[in-house]
């Protein structure tokens, strides 16, 4: 009689082996439904001042842009909203079903918008549809980020997560920089009339092919393993009421709550104060201030070059919070913005070289967080309450904190003639980071709670040959 040959994962929950192909077609799917919302979103930022304010907003002076800036911020209203909405379903239903109608409901509003009679037209009507265009767009918006989130990081392997996160907000650059490259081709192709008469259409009119391809992918994908593994363990939690999942964050996850907002606090501020902020700082608060200004050609050229160095880095920084962890990563990123976070304001009104350097180090802070929340935040609530509990948390922190930041900074800055006041919120920011960081647990490398252990097919080693040179099957412990 021979010994039994040892297992190591003996007493252990054995691993669940999935498909490399499926792991990827799960990633892709996620990441091109997010690369065609922020593609949603890069359009109307981008055509909001040049074009649709003429065509949707009557003239009243200095109010006509404001007019069109405030539908776009209605949006950041209903992110809150669609985060409850499409949670609380992702958690019932299953992350695919909910991800596949959040993919619909943009591509429509998009699709809607780019049909919109003008003002001239339909009268108050037409920036009534906007708004409410803009509202169905947040409110997709609120489900589709964390549940591409939560996507990712159930189906990517414990020892690649950071890897395959990176992914998402890899889409969420490219799609967003597609929305403004599609949108200044056709302004700067077409003549003016042509451009508001019905070319500024066109590129709302290719969000409806793009947001079909990622409903395809969606709707083909099965639901990911560790959803599947709650409802086989136990089917009752899919009937879980909003109250109940609420109490259930509020008694045991309150710590992992307010590091998930944290973090999100601080990875967002720095990317709506370099994306959205800056532009405005460059080209009309330094020039107000007898600072000298940047032209927007060259402010364009500066944010593209930055966005273009986070994409050829942010795999290789995902990758390497898989090896060393994600809390290295993301203090290096609140650190440099506690520390630099204000001489990289000062290196802006520095001339041309001054502002490379600077955004370099708000480039370089924001690659962090872009690289590595998209891994950290899912893996901080259970399978039961991850999709709802995440959506809530995320967008209420984005609306209330990050959205606003480009606002207030303008305003202080305004009401207090200091110019640095950038650097200020940057600092907060990397504060906050860095408190948050220090309450956070470990995750890299290691299974989500609620789940088994998940790897792919193409980390496991070759399999044992017999004597003939047959591959054998791995042996199943059957008291597993």
């Amino acid at each position: 009689m021979t010994d039994k040959p040892k297992r190591p994962w003996r007493g252990l929950t054995p691993p669940v082996v999935q498909e490399e192909r499926t792991v990827r077609r799960a990633v892709a799917a996620a990441a091109v439904g997010n690369f065609a919302a922020w593609y949603d979103f890069g359009l109307y930022s981008y055509l909001a001042v040049v074009v649709l304010n003429r065509v949707f907003f009557p003239d009243v002076g200095q109010w006509t842009t404001a007019l069109a800036l405030g539908a776009f911020a209605s949006a950041f209203l209903m992110r809150p909203l669609g985060g409850l909405v499409f949670g609380r379903l992702g958690d019932r239903f299953g992350r695919t079903r909910v991800l596949a109608a959040s993919m619909l409901l943009m591509a429509a509003a998009t699709g809607l918008l780019g049909l919109v009679p003008g003002y001239g037209a339909i009268g108050l009507a037409a920036p009534m549809l906007v708004l409410l265009m803009r509202m169905l767009q947040g409110f997709a918006a609120g489900g589709e980020y964390t549940g591409a989130l939560t996507l990712i990081a159930e189906y990517a392997p414990d020892r690649r997560r950071g890897f395959f996160g990176s992914r998402l907000e890899l889409s969420t650059l490219t799609g967003y920089a597609l929305g403004a490259a599609v949108s200044g081709a056709v302004i700067a192709l077409l003549p003016d009339d042509a451009l508001v008469a019905w070319g500024w259409r066109l590129p709302f009119m290719l969000a409806l092919p793009l947001g079909l391809t990622g409903l395809y992918l969606r709707i083909a994908l099965e639901d990911t393993p560790a959803f599947r593994q709650l409802m086989e363990r136990s089917p009752a939690l899919s009937t879980m009421s909003v109250r109940r999942a609420v109490q259930i964050i509020a008694a045991h996850y309150r710590t992992a709550a307010l590091v998930a907002a944290g973090v999100t606090i601080a990875w967002n501020v720095t990317n709506y104060v370099l994306t959205n902020y800056v532009p405005a700082y460059l080209t009309g608060t330094l020039p107000r201030y007898g600072m000298g200004g940047t032209s927007e050609a060259v402010v364009t050229a500066l944010q593209v070059a930055t966005m273009v160095l986070m994409v050829c880095v942010i795999g290789s920084v995902g990758r390497l919070s898989d090896r060393i962890g994600r809390r290295p990563v993301l203090i290096m990123g609140s650190a440099t913005l506690a520390v630099l976070g204000l001489p990289a304001v000062w290196l802006l009104r520095e001339g041309l070289p001054g502002q490379i350097v600077g955004l370099l180090i708000m480039g370089t802070a924001l690659v962090c967080f872009a690289a590595v929340s998209p891994s950290t935040l899912p893996a901080l609530f259970p399978t039961m309450v991850r999709y709802s509990g995440l959506a809530v948390i995320f967008n209420a922190s984005v609306s209330l904190f990050a959205g606003t930041a480009p606002t207030v900074i303008e305003a202080a800055t305004v009401a207090t003639g200091d110019l640095d006041w950038p650097g200020y919120y940057l600092i907060g920011a990397g504060v906050i980071g860095l408190v948050s960081t220090c309450f956070l647990k470990e995750h890299a490398g290691r299974p989500l709670e609620g789940a088994a252990p998940l790897t792919s097919s193409s980390e496991l080693p070759p399999p044992p040959l017999s004597p003939e040179g047959v591959p054998l099957e791995y042996p199943h412990d059957e008291e597993s």
